[in-house]
């Protein structure tokens, strides 16, 4: 009589693992597939520099399916054939490899490209959409429940609260840790926005442009400090800075877009009488009114200093910012940092510097990415040593414009 021995499975774990093998057959049977941008090609063999990891080189033969396809597009029903001749250092490519190549060998399947230039003009035009139906400021107040943030725009009389809407169809964005890209953005809850953040949003405005329906939200926190310059790494692009406020040391990394300006003299000393309360009507005088160095009739706009920060530029130091203010009067006598113009727009009159005009011994204001020992700087005022004995010179870079410079202009 022969005798078996029986194992017994039960049903729902002999399902799971059906199931599992089914799921481990499908991946291996599956083709790998990576996407980056094209860094070469040499006759038919791409070097594909994918978003993370080093450079691959893809061999496209013939047979393989190249499809141009729009940015954002998700429907490859809607992509249209591309000859292999039309790809072009730059594009953006989804590469699929054939599972059955030669063992160390990648050959393409297919490849899914978006041209370099689609990709340039959709965000030229997302920069135009954010301009005309974007708002920014920062958080007052947050009402997840309800779906509405409250923002702070602007200073002075051109000062105003936006009431920003959101529903379950709004895109809501985070500035990545260290980063001010826009492409490096993730989605967030609303629950991640605090008050003291800055914030844009794009949609439809109401006519007075107090309430908007957003679209899109981009929100992120940023720190302020100022200090004097203790080093200079030119082959890192770090600055150290002990921070007035916090009395820490702090390093500062400089992007290439980070915005840079140095205030010219007789600007930074009048600004500094004005927060000290006194009258900067003797330190104003017809040579303040004069375009700074390197700033020429071409660069100008229509009047003296004329402003690129959204003004009509057509006042002396004109405070007017999107939303619009009369010319600051340098002679009237309220200290209160409200009253001064913009910062962005004495920002945008005053003189570009480079990281090599940077030195040992400087006075300089920084908007950065949050951060306690680190940070990356987003704009840098250097020529600031008469503001940094003025204690209100604390928050003069508070409200500064996110949609500009090395701000991560929305949509760039």
């Amino acid at each position: 009589m022969k005798s078996s021995m029986k194992i017994h499975i039960p049903a729902a774990r002999l399902a799971l693992l059906l199931i599992m093998a089914i799921a481990s057959l499908a991946s291996a049977q599956a083709p790998a597939r990576f996407v980056g941008a094209i860094a070469a090609i040499n006759g038919n063999t791409l070097t594909v520099k994918p978003d993370g990891g080093e450079a691959r080189q893809v061999e496209v033969p013939e047979t393989a399916s190249i499809k141009r396809i729009s940015p954002g597009e998700r429907d490859l029903s809607k992509a249209e054939t591309l000859p292999f001749d039309h790809l072009a250092v730059g594009d953006r490519v989804l590469v699929k490899l054939d599972p059955n190549a030669p063992a160390g060998k990648d050959l393409a399947l297919q490849i899914v490209a978006v041209k370099q230039e689609d990709v340039a003009l959709k965000q030229q035009k997302e920069r135009e959409d954010w301009q005309k139906r974007g708002v920014g400021g920062l958080v007052k107040s947050v009402d997840p429940t309800a779906g509405v943030i409250v923002v702070s725009s602007g200073n002075g009389a051109a000062a105003k609260t936006i009431t920003v809407h959101t529903a379950k169809m709004t895109m809501l964005k985070r500035y990545a840790p260290a980063s001010v890209s826009y492409e490096a953005a993730l989605p967030a809850p609303i629950s991640a926005i605090h008050a003291g953040d800055q914030l844009r949003a794009r949609g439809a405005k109401n006519i007075e442009g107090s309430e908007i329906e957003a679209e899109e939200v981009i929100s992120g926190t940023f720190r302020n400090l100022s200090g004097i310059v203790n080093s200079v790494d030119a082959a890192a692009f770090t600055l150290t800075v002990k921070d007035l406020a916090s009395k820490k040391q702090v390093t500062i990394h400089i992007p290439k877009d980070a915005q840079m300006h140095r205030l010219p003299d007789r600007m930074a000393q009048t600004i500094a009488l004005r927060l000290k309360g006194g009258s900067a009507a003797t330190a104003w005088s017809a040579e303040d009114q004069k375009p700074p160095a390197g700033m020429g009739p071409a660069t100008r706009g229509g009047g003296q200093w004329g402003g690129s920060g959204g003004g009509s530029g057509s006042g002396q130091l004109s405070g007017r910012g999107a939303t619009g203010s009369g010319p600051w009067d340098p002679a009237a006598k309220s200290p209160s940092v409200a009253s001064l113009p913009d910062p962005q727009q004495f920002l945008n009159r005053a003189p570009l510097i480079q990281f090599a005009d940077l030195k040992k011994g400087d006075a300089i204001m920084v908007v950065s990415t949050d951060g306690v020992a680190e940070v990356t700087a987003i704009t840098l005022l250097a020529g600031v040593e008469p503001l940094l004995e003025a204690p209100a010179a604390q928050n003069l870079l508070a409200n500064w414009s996110m949609n500009s410079g090395g701000a991560a202009d929305a949509g760039q």
